[in-house]
C-alpha cells in the first residue's frame, strides 16, 4: 500500500455564529481592540471554532492527487496538473477524504499531528462523518505518518520554521510566493474564492513531497 501526503485549510466561523457566552469565553483575555481582533483572527486554528475549505492529498510516488474543495453550489470535477478537483460541503469532503485515505499505508503532513490529524477527527466527530484511520498513531515512529515538522525539528529539540520557511532554506519553490498564503484563506472563503484556496493547497502538497524527498534521502534513518 502506497504513502499519501495531506493537508487542510480552514476558515474560523462567522463570529455572529457564536452565543455570548461563546463570545464572552473567547475573548476573556483580550483586553484591547487589537486583542480582541487577534482573538477572531485565531478562530481558524480551532476545530471547534472553524471549519474546513478544502483537503489536499497527493501520492508522492506518482504526483496525482486530488483536492477536495468547500462549493456553495454543484461544480463540475476537472483535473488539473495530475490533480483532480472536486468540490463538495464540508461534510461530503470529509466523507471523500476518509474513503480515500484507508487506502494507504503511510501518510506525510508538516505539523499534522498538531494541526491537520486533530482537527479532521474533531470536525469529522461534529459533523457525524466516522474516520476510517487512526491519524494519531505513535508520536515516535515513521512507519505510519511522518510529521516533517516534528522529524526536521527532531521533535522539538530545535526551533520550528514555518514551511515556507522551510522551503526557501531547502531551494525548493514555496507555495507562498505566489500571492496567496494561510491567513488570507478566511478572506477568500468568505468572498467565495474556494477554487483558488484549493489551487493553494495544491501547491502546498507539491512543496511538501519535495521536501518530504528531501528529508527521505538525507535524513531518514
Amino acid at each position: 500500500m502506497p504513502s499519501l501526503i495531506f493537508d487542510i485549510e480552514t476558515s474560523g466561523r462567522e463570529w455572529e455564529s457564536f452565543d455570548q457566552k461563546q463570545q464572552e469565553y473567547l475573548l476573556k483575555f483580550s483586553h484591547t481592540e487589537e486583542e480582541r481582533e487577534n482573538a477572531k483572527e485565531q478562530l481558524a486554528l480551532h476545530a471547534v471554532t472553524a471549519e474546513i475549505v478544502c483537503i489536499g492529498m497527493l501520492n508522492p510516488d506518482t504526483n496525482k492527487g486530488v483536492v477536495y474543495y468547500r462549493a456553495d453550489k454543484p461544480a463540475e470535477e476537472f483535473t488539473a496538473n495530475d490533480i483532480l478537483y472536486s468540490a463538495g460541503n464540508e461534510r461530503e469532503i470529509l466523507e471523500k477524504f476518509w474513503a480515500n485515505i484507508k487506502n494507504y499505508r503511510q501518510f506525510i503532513t508538516f505539523n499534522g499531528r498538531s494541526f491537520d490529524c486533530p482537527f479532521l477527527l474533531i470536525r469529522s466527530a461534529i459533523l457525524a462523518v466516522r474516520a476510517t484511520k487512526n491519524l494519531m498513531p505513535y508520536r515516535y515512529g515513521t512507519g505510519e505518518h511522518v510529521d516533517l515538522l516534528e522529524q526536521l525539528t527532531f521533535y522539538g529539540a530545535v526551533r520550528k520554521f514555518n514551511l515556507d520557511f522551510y522551503c526557501k532554506a531547502f531551494g525548493i519553490e514555496s507555495p507562498k510566493s505566489h500571492g496567496l498564503n494561510g491567513h488570507d484563506v478566511p478572506k477568500y472563503f468568505r468572498a467565495g474564492k474556494t477554487l483558488e484556496i484549493a489551487k493553494y493547497c495544491a501547491g502546498d502538497l507539491q512543496a511538501t513531497k519535495e521536501l518530504y524527498e528531501r528529508w527521505q534521502k538525507h535524513i531518514a534513518f
